[in-house]
């Protein structure tokens, strides 16, 4: 045994923040890999191996330099490297220096909003994970008044789709205008806010997201973006 190894559930118990036991049961699981394979209860390894979790690497070893970016994302940009057809992608227009940061979470194509990049995979992982819990605030536009049931539906019990039950917080955004709400949820799945009012048969026409974890947009212009030394998780 190596004198610079360490229990895996340790390591990643460090790094996400989370109890030991709550480490097993990831690997139990499977979803960590150690090196490229299912990691196993008992496992060791050293700063240097690659561990991922849940398919976001954990940076065992820092880098030196960590960039943390709140971004106002405009309506009309993808959140990927590749223009797709003729929508343009968000890093045209940042600077070369952020090319390498990844977006954590993502907004699409006709969403606008908050929007965190960084080259930190903990971090990443922290923002994202539902086990960590971490509050996003929207402001949504629907296509017509919401009706007080399907208010209620959506808010108490949570509708169902394909992967799994959408439950969220909805409040109203200004007084008396029942198509602009304020929506807060923990989770994060594809679409999940666009979906979920899609099967109850509303069009959402506007997403904005002000809020995420301790982020706030506040007064930061579209396109626009502010670099963040020490977030707050």
């Amino acid at each position: 045994m190596s004198p610079d190894t360490t229990r895996l559930n340790k390591l990643i118990a460090s790094h996400l923040g989370v109890g030991r036991r709550q480490a097993d049961y990831l690997i139990e699981q499977g979803r960590v890999t150690l090196n490229g394979q299912v990691a196993t209860l008992g496992d060791r390894a050293t700063p240097d191996d690659k561990v991922v979790v849940d398919r976001t690497q954990l940076v065992l070893a820092a880098p030196p330099d960590l960039t943390y970016l709140v971004f106002h994302k405009p309506v009309g940009y993808v959140c990927s490297r590749r223009q797709q057809g003729e929508a343009p992608t968000i890093y045209s227009l940042l600077p070369k220096k952020y090319h390498h940061l990844q977006p954590v979470g993502r907004l699409d194509k006709d969403s606008s909003g908050l929007l965190l990049l960084t080259n930190d995979g903990d971090f990443a992982l922290k923002m994202t994970h539902p086990s960590f819990g971490k509050i996003k605030e929207y402001e949504i536009t629907l296509n017509q008044p919401l009706e007080p049931l399907h208010r209620q539906m959506i808010s108490d019990h949570g509708i169902e789709l394909p992967d799994g039950n959408s439950k969220l917080q909805l409040e109203r955004l200004h007084d008396g205008n029942e198509q602009a709400w304020r929506v807060l949820m923990h989770e994060g799945r594809n679409r999940q806010i666009r979906r979920t009012f899609e099967a109850l048969g509303y069009k959402v026409t506007r997403l904005h997201r002000v809020v995420f974890g301790t982020f706030a947009l506040g007064n930061l212009l579209p396109g626009k973006w502010e670099e963040v030394s020490r977030p707050s998780q």
